[in-house]
């Protein structure tokens, strides 16, 4: 759960390292959607002159190391993707030869002795330092700090452009000049002449000459979904297809514009605000499309307000990209889900670094105050736990990687020590060896969870009302075991952390299994309008 721009200096690193793999059979991983459009422009622009310069640069030097048989190990530190620090161990993927290590690393810098990458990476520079892309790079900087959309005309927080922080991550703009029209608004006169809430229903019925909006959607409790979240409410995935070359094709990459562009996120096909189909073969369905099932009324109106290494800590930083007027705009439903972060960090020593339970209660309870002011009264906000990350060790420690399925020497054990050795695993205390520290991590994530547990009892506001919910991934994972499923199949396998997509549906189904029995009012009525509206506006726009 690394900072977006820590992840993509780490990217090169995995990409790096599966050139030592070229022939590792496939691992499985279902085909993810593909989008076209005009709006793919800028994507488009950015990573192929990305692509150009990385080659420019990097392809040579690589490529004459691994002519001379080096590895990627070796590849890695010659060009100081990789450093070793005075007194530090050396960082290592793969199996090394300690007694052959200092010669063979002399003997590639010698290779690459004159090489300008080494000027390069040691002047601090990055790819955004190069004037071609600095003006892009800090548009694209700024729309991911803020969290809001890199292309919104009329400032209202709502996109027509899918990525950047566009409708992938909140619902889309259907007038992106006039910024009084947006996803989750009460109608303006009941949408008789325009759609000012992006659900798709608007205009006159001729035979009664009732407002549609008015006709289908008064008194049916409209409501919209929002997640405060971090890297797993964004559904952080990196496919196996782009490290493991005997996976690559002419179609491996061609969502990988798409991916840069949502900060190697896809929220939409998360589990709370995710609105395609899944790609992986199960039945259930986000918590955003059953509100739409529930009532067709709450089309569009869904907030993706997550980011890579969001916490409780940081979440001030972007919580005012938030979109909701408490006088114009329907109720809603808020979670707030920092699974992780308050918990896990790169550090040697993570321990220190872990949000106390006195500096949770502060943070949640800012962030509580600022809902309060923001959000319509009738709204209710859910407050998950953390999970007992052991799962993680205990389940995937033993299992090969992408990395090593071919010559059976990349474990996840290898992979965690490898990223806790650079200082950029995301999550130390429950990626590690150290069963102590694994303890300290599930101990402190508990004692997390109950001063939650305790906000939820005791704290009252007067626009929402607040509720706690367990981050019961045990439940999860007895669920996929009844289908015949193994418990590292819920795990994303590239980072060996994040929860893959199987996992976030399944959390979907059993949020709302809970909720349907213990808060029912959480979720509004069944519109029994809903085939009506499919009637006259079919797919209300679609997304």
């Amino acid at each position: 759960m690394q900072s977006p721009w820590k992840i993509l200096t780490v990217a090169p690193l995995f990409l790096l390292l599966s050139l030592q793999s070229s022939a590792s059979p496939a691992y499985n991983d279902l085909s993810r959607p593909s989008y076209s459009n005009g709006h793919t422009c800028v994507e488009k622009l950015f990573l192929k002159t990305t692509c150009y310069l990385v080659i420019d640069k990097f392809g040579s030097d690589i490529i004459k190391l691994l002519s001379a048989d080096m590895n990627a190990d070796v590849v890695c530190h010659t060009l100081e993707f990789c450093k070793q620090n005075t007194g530090q161990p050396l960082c290592h993927l793969y199996p090394l030869r300690k007694e052959t290590w200092k010669f063979t690393l002399e003997k590639a810098r010698r290779i690459v002795k004159k090489s300008p990458i080494l000027r390069y990476s040691r002047s601090g520079s990055d790819i955004c330092s190069l004037p071609i892309l600095a003006k892009i790079c800090q548009k694209i900087k700024s729309a991911i700090e803020q969290s809001v959309p890199f292309k919104d005309v009329d400032s209202d927080k709502y996109s027509v452009f899918p990525t950047l922080r566009g409708y992938h991550w909140r619902g889309r703009d259907c007038n992106d000049s006039d910024e009084s029209v947006y996803p989750g608004r009460r109608p303006d006169n009941w949408d008789v002449h325009q759609d000012s809430n992006c659900n798709g229903i608007w205009g006159i019925d001729p035979k009664d000459g009732i407002p549609y909006e008015k006709k289908f959607c008064e008194g049916s409790q409209p409501r919209g979904i929002i997640l405060l979240g971090d890297s797993a409410g964004a559904h952080f995935h990196i496919s196996p297809e782009w490290i493991t070359a005997s996976q690559m094709s002419l179609n491996s990459f061609i969502n990988l514009p798409t991916a840069l562009t949502d900060e190697l996120d896809w929220p939409q096909l998360s589990g709370v605000t995710g609105f395609l189909d899944s790609t992986v073969g199960i039945e259930e369905k986000s918590i955003y499309l059953r509100l739409w099932k529930r009532n067709h009324c709450n089309h569009r109106d869904y907030q993706n307000i997550s980011r890579n290494g969001a916490s409780s800590r940081n979440l001030k930083k972007f919580i005012e990209s938030l979109s909701r007027n408490k006088m114009l705009d329907y109720p809603a439903i808020v979670i707030y889900a920092m699974i992780g972060n308050d918990v896990c960090n790169g550090k040697s020593d993570p321990v220190p670094a872990m949000t106390t339970p006195e500096k949770l209660y502060s943070n949640v309870m800012q962030t509580l105050k600022h809902l309060n002011s923001h959000l319509p009264d009738g709204s209710h906000v859910i407050l998950y736990g953390l999970p007992d990350g052991t799962f993680l060790w205990d389940n995937l420690h033993n299992r090969y990687h992408p990395l090593g399925q071919l010559n059976k020497d990349v474990t996840y054990a290898h992979l965690y020590s490898f990223l806790n050795c650079l200082q950029v695993s995301p999550c130390h205390g429950w990626m590690s060896s150290n069963k102590t520290l694994r303890t300290l991590t599930s101990e402190r994530a508990e004692q997390l969870s109950n001063t939650l547990k305790k906000i939820a009892a005791s704290e009252k506001f007067t626009n929402f009302d607040l509720f706690y919910m367990d981050f019961a991934f045990h439940e999860i994972i007895q669920e996929w075991q009844k289908r015949g499923g193994q418990p590292w199949q819920l795990i994303e396998p590239v980072d060996g952390f994040h929860p893959n997509e199987v996992a976030l549906l399944l959390f979907a189904d059993r949020f709302w299994e809970k909720v349907q029995l213990q808060w029912p009012q959480i979720l509004g009525k069944e519109n029994p309008f809903n085939p009506q509206i499919k009637q006259v506006f079919g797919d209300q726009g679609g997304h």
